[in-house]
C-alpha cells in the first residue's frame, strides 16, 4: 500500500526523492540521528510505529534495529514549516549510533563554535 497521496503531495523531495528524518528521543528531547526517508520508508513508519528509513549506502529500506537490536518505537513524526524535513520523535532502545554510542552526534564531537552574541 503507497503513501497517503495527501502526505505524499506535501513533501518537497531531494533530487533523489528523499526526505530528511531527524530523530529526537520523545521525552528528553535529544537528537538521536539524522537518516533518510523515501516514500515506502514513511509509509511503513506511519503504519507499524516502528522506525524505517531508505539507506542510500545499500539502497534499501532499513529498519532500524533489525540487526543491531537497537529498535526505535515512533511517538510522532511532523512535517516542517517548508515541508523538506520530517522531525521523528522515538522511544530509542539501547545506542541509536552504528559506532555504538547513544547518538551519533556523541561520535562526530564538537567542533569548537565560538558562541554568538544575544541581542
Amino acid at each position: 500500500m503507497p503513501l497517503d497521496p495527501q502526505i505524499s503531495a506535501r513533501l518537497k523531495r531531494d533530487s533523489n526523492g528523499l526526505v530528511c528524518a531527524v530523530v529526537q528521543q520523545h521525552d528528553t528531547r535529544e537528537v538521536l540521528m539524522v537518516a533518510w526517508m523515501n516514500d515506502d520508508a514513511l509509509h511503513e513508519t506511519l503504519t507499524t510505529g516502528r522506525a524505517v528509513y531508505w539507506s542510500r549506502s545499500r539502497q534499501e529500506l532499513w529498519r532500524k534495529g533489525d540487526t543491531s537490536g537497537n529498535t526505535q518505537r515512533v511517538v510522532r513524526v511532523s512535517l516542517d514549516c517548508d515541508a523538506d524535513a520530517l522531525l521523528l520523535e522515538v522511544d530509542q532502545q539501547g545506542p541509536a549510533c552504528h559506532t555504538g554510542t547513544r547518538t551519533c552526534f556523541e561520535a562526530g564531537g564538537d567542533l569548537g563554535a565560538v558562541p554568538g552574541e544575544t541581542r
